[in-house]
């Protein structure tokens, strides 16, 4: 269930709208939000609601907070997972991070299908406007009906029935990983986020685009 403040956002960015236009204006202010990994909010329970106060979160709390505001449109949303590694190469790491992505084991990205006009559609709201200046594929222009770009180059889909579903498929996953390996992940996360806000610093954006 969406908390007390995911109905007062919910009410602040539709009000006034039709369907397709507050499915817009949603996309955009949750995509707006400034990505930031940070594992304790990337749960479906206070994900979304830490991520309006936070005003900065992950995949995971971004489409939690997406797939609630739908369906509080009556659109039917799927959580879809998308196994993946860091070490891409469009992505403008500076050395360092270059050097631990290589490292770091297989991530599991997280998306929402969402059922449009008698099909599913692909919504990705990951990365926010400035990161598209270091290589990420921001969407931009949602036109509220058509597939957006996925935000990783996948190694697989995984189609969730709910998102109980999906905090146990990564759960299990990661039951896999070494000692070495959340270190690693915890190192390059750290540098990740530090570097996404140099990013940022440098292009002047400002830290939440609501109002």
């Amino acid at each position: 269930m969406a908390s007390d403040v995911v109905h007062k956002t919910f009410a602040e960015w539709t009000k006034g709208l039709t369907v397709g236009e507050a499915r817009i204006s949603i996309f955009n202010h949750i995509r707006d939000i400034p990505y930031s990994v940070i594992p304790e909010i990337r749960n479906p329970v206070n994900g979304p609601q830490e991520l309006l106060i936070r005003m900065e979160g992950s995949c995971s709390p971004k489409h939690f907070l997406l797939g609630q505001m739908l369906e509080m449109l009556q659109i039917p949303v799927k959580y879809v997972s998308y196994p993946f590694s860091w070490n891409v190469k469009r992505a403008a790491y500076p050395e360092e991070l270059r050097r631990l992505a290589e490292v770091v084991p297989v991530e599991y990205h997280l998306a929402c299908k969402v059922r449009i006009e008698s099909r599913w559609v692909l919504v990705d709201v990951t990365w926010d406007p400035p990161l598209s200046h270091v290589g990420f594929p921001v969407n931009d222009d949602w036109d509220g009906s058509g597939d957006t770009r996925l935000a990783v180059e996948p190694l697989g889909e995984i189609v969730h029935e709910n998102v109980q579903e999906r905090m146990s498929f990564v759960q299990g996953r990661k039951e896999s990983w070494t000692v070495e390996d959340h270190v690693r992940t915890t190192r390059f996360i750290e540098e990740l986020n530090e570097w996404l806000r140099k990013v940022r610093a440098e292009a002047n954006w400002p830290h939440s685009t609501l109002g």
